[in-house]
Order: C-alpha cells, then sequence, then structure tokens
C-alpha cells in the first residue's frame, strides 16, 4: 500500500542500542529496507515506539528521521510481518516487522504448493539457473504443452552500455508472493503445474534472471498463464534489479515509480 498521513512520536533506535530513551509501555519494531530505499536509509533499524502507534505513524516518523525516502513520493511501498500494507492504521505489536520498499523491479530455497500440486515450485537462487531442467519439472503426462519463459540480462538499455546486473529480495516474502501467484494462475487458467527460479546477486549479461515453466493439457492457457505470471511478478514481488552501465549504475523501479526516481546518475 502507498502510504501517507498523520504522524506519531516514536524513539529510534539502530542494532546497538535506543536513541532518544524507552517509551514507557513501548514495543520493539524490526525495519527493513531494501533496494534505492536502502540506500536511502539503512540496512535494518529498530524502532522503540509507543503501545498503539500503528503503521502509518511508524512510517511517517521514518520519513522524518531518513528524508532521502521522501524522493520516492506515493510510491514507496510498506509490508508488515511480510506481506504488504492493506491498511496503515493496524497497531503495531511487540516483535512485529516492518518492511519499506520502492516498487519492484521485476532465486535456492524451494517451497512446494500442495494445492498447486507437487511439482509447483517457487524458489530463489544465486547460483546460475538451467533452464531446461527446469522447465522438464512441471512436465506431467496429462498435459500436451509446457510454456517456459527465460529472462535473462541484456548488454543495452536506452543506448546505455550494460556491464551486469545485482538482484535483490526480500526473499520470506519473496517466496510467499510467488506461492500466491501460482495458487492464483491455478484459478484463472486451466493449467497443471507451474514452477518460477529467480536469481539472486550478481548477474552476467546473457545469463538467465528468472525462469516462469507452465504446463498444461492445452497450449492456450499454457501460453496465457505464463504471461500473466511474468507480469504480475514484476509488478508484486518484492525483487530489485540494480543496473552497472559503463558510466555509472541505477536501481531499477517498477511503472509506479516517480519520474525524478526513473532515470540514474
Amino acid at each position: 500500500m502507498r502510504p501517507g498521513g498523520d504522524e506519531q512520536a516514536g524513539a529510534l533506535c539502530d542494532a546497538r542500542g535506543t536513541r532518544g530513551g524507552d517509551a514507557a509501555r513501548g514495543v520493539s519494531v524490526r525495519v527493513l529496507f531494501f533496494g534505492a530505499a536502502r540506500e536511502a536509509a539503512a540496512d535494518e533499524l529498530t524502532l522503540s515506539l509507543p503501545e498503539g502507534t500503528t503503521a502509518r505513524a511508524a512510517f511517517e516518523r521514518l520519513l522524518n528521521d531518513y528524508p532521502g525516502l521522501r524522493r520516492f513520493g506515493s510510491s514507496l511501498l510498506v509490508a508488515v510481518n511480510q506481506e504488504y500494507a492493506r491498511d496503515l492504521e493496524v497497531g503495531l505489536k511487540e516483535g512485529d516487522e516492518l518492511a519499506l520498499f520502492p516498487p519492484v523491479s521485476g532465486g535456492g530455497e524451494e517451497s512446494s504448493d500442495g494445492e498447486g500440486g507437487a511439482r509447483d515450485f517457487f524458489e530463489l537462487t544465486t547460483e546460475p539457473i538451467d533452464v531446461g531442467s527446469v522447465a522438464r519439472r512441471v512436465v506431467h503426462a496429462r498435459c500436451g504443452a509446457t510454456v517456459t519463459l527465460d529472462g535473462y540480462a541484456r548488454e543495452w538499455t536506452r543506448g546505455r552500455r550494460t556491464l551486469h546486473l545485482v538482484y535483490e529480495a526480500y526473499a520470506p516474502m519473496a517466496l510467499a508472493e510467488m506461492r500466491r501467484l501460482g495458487r492464483e494462475a491455478h484459478e484463472r487458467f486451466g493449467i497443471e503445474h507451474v514452477g518460477i527460479v529467480h536469481r539472486t546477486g550478481r548477474t552476467d549479461i546473457g545469463e538467465t534472471s528468472v525462469v516462469i515453466s507452465v504446463s498444461a493439457p492445452h497450449r492456450r492457457a499454457a501460453f496465457e498463464a505464463c504471461e500473466w505470471t511474468i507480469r504480475e511478478l514484476k509488478r508484486t514481488v518484492p525483487i530489485w534489479k540494480k543496473e552497472f552501465f559503463e558510466d555509472g549504475e541505477v536501481w531499477v523501479e517498477g511503472e509506479f515509480a516517480p519520474k525524478e526516481s526513473a532515470e540514474g546518475v
């Protein structure tokens, strides 16, 4: 959810201790930053807040402490306990996790989804991806088609030569969002299985960054599900891409990014 609203005071602290004193009957909330928001703030910190403080108030506090975050405007996203915040008026509790990040730019940890079937898989990996082996994992005897998307790093972007890419993910939330997309793909299309594997860390030119493979009894459903899944992955799964050019570097932000943050240095 894109936040904004009233400010409520809280005391900020980092991993080494508090700054500003302890609040009576306060709660401690872990705060994580990702992508370009991390560079504007910190990797992570702890907020000591009065009991009953809302996510909106905590967000406003962070904007005050890290003014560089304001450049994202209304596009800055908030997650509470690894889910997109639908209601920023929710009160924060002891041990909650708050994450702030810009629009995603849209992989080994694995999770299978019982609802979608034993062959569904959703993974993040720092290793090179074998596209063929990913595609074969969704093949089923009931299927007549498998459609696989191989997304790889290109050398040129808007006239600038790219040297390499670096992908960063909010891993537990990214995997949860992938599983959600898998469930929705089954509901929307007549498919049998779906698998998503996404690379994190450095990716060189020509190397695969993401593979989506869908099997179905009929090819049309497989094509439509694959196209829908990559579009939604780019829109909602918290993975960010940084492009390193010959003449600079830039975090690539999604379609909802403010214009002033869309171009690099």
